[in-house]
């Protein structure tokens, strides 16, 4: 089992939306938030991951009130907790134009003076589920900058979503999501290998041999009546340094992880299928209905059958 891919897989990454920018100097705009932007932007989902792809050109960008970071063409900076944020032609200047939700995918937004654009970038959000445990996006900085991660695809990227937009085949929808997706994964697996060796939280996890083993063996058998001996003994690891290690990068102890995600495995099921809720305790290792529903309820604040209510979508 692979953790970030059973993660990103149960956290439901869905509903991608892109609109291109031409931009030429001066220009400077400030983007909203995810909590003011998904109810217009993606109503169904539970959070906004923002994110800008240079496409030429060059520019600058970062969360409200911080410094800039300058972006050079096939650099992509990504705000995954859907912070607002400004983007600009000059690092110290001033926003003058709030963004309001342009169309998906067709609609160019021009900046600055007329004439041949200086820069053009693509600008995204990616929806994803923050509740009831998404240990990704917590262990993910506010910002996150990487420079020429798409310069090996970027070509293919922004023509695929160019075309995927604008021709409106079938299943354009979820061609345009895989590709966020992609550059999402590409983003945080360039984070994750470039770490410090002393950083702690869930992708610092992935890095460690032994809690690395251990991760896999919680997503695996996410149902198993678990104990720490029996974790260390498959992980061929000592209790005491499982215990230790695990705490130490993940931040909490290795059975308090497998209830909560438990829980983030239940909500998507709960969320995506018609799967009778004593059926759901039982994948995630409740032999009572009751038990499951009373942890449920103390994860979310909700009953499982209001969280389906509330969450459910067809499947893909």
């Amino acid at each position: 089992m692979d953790p970030l891919s059973d993660l990103l897989r149960v956290v439901r990454l869905d509903g991608a939306f892109f609109y291109a920018v031409e931009a030429r100097e001066p220009w400077c705009i400030e983007t909203l938030g995810a909590k003011e932007l998904t109810p217009r932007i993606m109503p169904g989902a539970d959070h906004l991951i923002s994110y800008h792809i240079l496409t030429s050109g060059r520019c600058f960008g970062g969360r409200i009130g911080e410094e800039q970071v300058e972006l050079v063409a096939g650099d992509v900076i990504v705000f995954p907790h859907g912070d607002p944020h400004v983007m600009s032609s000059g690092p110290r200047l001033s926003p003058d134009i709030r963004l309001k939700t342009p169309a998906r995918y067709l609609e160019t937004v021009t900046l600055g003076k007329s004439g041949p654009p200086d820069t053009t970038f693509v600008c995204g959000f990616l929806g994803c589920d923050r509740q009831p445990f998404n240990p990704l996006l917590a262990a993910l900085p506010r910002r996150m900058h990487m420079r020429g991660i798409s310069s090996a695809w970027l070509g293919n990227f922004t023509t695929q979503v160019t075309e995927e937009s604008q021709l409106g085949r079938a299943g354009s929808d979820t061609v345009l999501t895989r590709l966020a997706e992609v550059m999402f994964i590409e983003v945080v697996r360039r984070y994750l290998q470039e770490l410090s060796p002393g950083q702690t939280g869930w992708l610092a996890g992935l890095r460690d041999e032994v809690v690395s083993r251990v991760l896999a063996l919680l997503h695996n058998q996410p149902s198993r009546d678990w104990t720490l001996e029996e974790l260390a003994k498959e992980a061929a690891s000592s209790r005491s340094n499982v215990a230790k290690r695990f705490t130490e990068l993940v931040g909490q102890p290795p059975m308090q992880y497998l209830t909560q995600w438990r829980m983030q495995v239940a909500a998507n099921l709960l969320a995506q299928s018609g799967t009778k809720v004593a059926a759901v305790a039982s994948q995630v290792g409740y032999d009572s209905e009751a038990a499951f529903s009373r942890a449920f309820k103390k994860a979310t604040g909700l009953a499982p059958g209001a969280w389906r209510d509330g969450r459910h979508t067809t499947p893909a």
